[in-house]
């Protein structure tokens, strides 16, 4: 897409010409680096930090919590993605959707290690703000455009959910989760269901209109963003010192599972998603199932960050279940999800991602009873024997082609 002057808004074609994301959402991308680091660290603290909290139900409300936080972040840059998706991302009004979005986000970031005290209004108030504001500037800007009617909707339960993201930060902790929670249920069932508002109907999620390709290269980078992030916590936390044997070995492993995680994702599926998306009957479909599958393996890549600075910082200890839950859940998490990815694509999934995640679930019993470095080790072996499977399957032949069943 070459650079339009600011106009009136229309939506782009689903099989017209994609245009690779622009600067301003790369930049909007950046944001998320900084989001995603507080909640490893919001994670770790409440795993380490707090007396009683690496053991039983503590551990489970807290790592709850911690979900609930980044779901919101989620929510709002996938929000922001499918709209630059749908819209020429050069016309001012999309600019000032994204500059709003990232500087909502921003906020939210900073509001995260305390959401649930002292800055829950802060998280609140920057998340509704950015809800809000797209579709009420995207409203404006279609003018008569039939689309105008699904911002028009859009906004309303934006700001319906709005009345329990700020009024629940105002709550006791629990209540204020379970608002929270409320609020994010209402928003993913109103998403799903086409926006439907009484007295203003609802839409289809098939008809909508998106550059799918663009759509495709935007979760990839959010998926590099996540990836990224591991490094960032796996650095910081060797940076502390001290660098003994144990620490520098478990720093090793980290990184080894960093590269491992990327090899597995792009090998082949993660290649070709945008190829799969314009072979699509309905982009919009695969597109909406793209974003939960990314989900589930951005919520993977950063349960396995969480892993890698508790065993950084505590390489030869025996580690509680909680820590063991991220150190081998994460990778089974993304694994889980990287199938499911698989099957968008190719219409199939590979027998070696149920072998390893049944391998990670199978040794996590016995790793148990020893120190928190071999129990990464393990993770990374499993994870290389996929990427070895991968290989394997692919040599020798021509590049697999997208057969995504959508």
């Amino acid at each position: 897409m070459g650079f339009k002057a600011a106009g009136r808004l229309e939506p782009v074609p689903a099989a017209g010409e994609p245009g690779r994301p622009t600067f301003l959402e790369l930049f909007f991308d950046l944001v998320y680096v900084f989001a995603l680091t507080r909640i490893t660290a919001r994670a770790f603290e409440d795993l380490t930090h707090h007396p009683g909290r690496a053991h039983g139900w503590a551990a489970v409300t807290g790592s709850g919590k911690t979900l609930l936080l980044l779901l919101a972040l989620w929510a709002l840059w996938q929000g922001t993605a499918w709209t630059t998706s749908r819209y020429d991302p050069y016309k001012l009004p999309l600019q000032s959707v994204v500059m709003t979005a990232l500087v909502c986000s921003m906020v939210m970031g900073v509001a995260i290690p305390r959401a649930f005290s002292q800055t829950a209004l802060m998280f609140a108030v920057a998340y509704v703000v950015a809800q809000v504001s797209r579709p009420l500037i995207l409203s404006i800007a279609l003018g008569p455009h039939p689309y105008r009617r699904l911002k028009v909707r859009m906004a309303v339960v934006y700001g319906t959910s709005g009345v329990f993201w700020i009024g629940g930060s105002m709550l006791s902790t629990n209540m204020q989760v379970v608002s929270w929670t409320l609020a994010l249920a209402i928003e993913y069932v109103a998403g799903r269901a086409g926006w439907p508002v009484p007295g203003l109907g609802r839409s289809t999620i098939s008809k909508w209109d998106i550059a799918g390709e663009h759509l495709a290269e935007r979760y990839q980078q959010f998926f590099l963003v996540a990836l990224g992030e591991t490094i960032l916590v796996a650095g910081f936390a060797y940076s502390k010192g001290p660098y003994e044997a144990g620490h520098a070995v478990a720093f090793a492993l980290a990184l080894a599972t960093t590269i491992v995680l990327w090899r597995i994702y792009f090998q082949r599926a993660g290649q070709i998603l945008g190829e799969a998306v314009a072979k699509a009957r309905h982009p919009a479909n695969i597109g909406r199932s793209a974003a939960d599958t990314h989900l589930v393996m951005v919520l993977g890549l950063a349960a396995t960050a969480v892993g890698y600075e508790l065993i950084i910082e505590h390489p030869l200890e025996r580690i509680p279940g909680s820590w063991l839950a991220m150190v081998l859940g994460g990778p089974a998490l993304f694994l889980a999800g990287r199938a499911r990815f698989e099957y968008e694509v190719f219409g199939r999934v590979s027998p070696s991602r149920w072998i390893a995640i049944l391998v990670l679930a199978a040794v996590a019993v016995p790793l148990l009873f020893l120190p928190g470095v071999v129990a990464t080790a393990a993770g990374v072996l499993v994870l290389a024997a996929v990427a070895v499977a991968d290989a394997r399957r692919a040599r020798g032949t021509p590049p697999e082609a997208a057969a995504t069943p959508f």
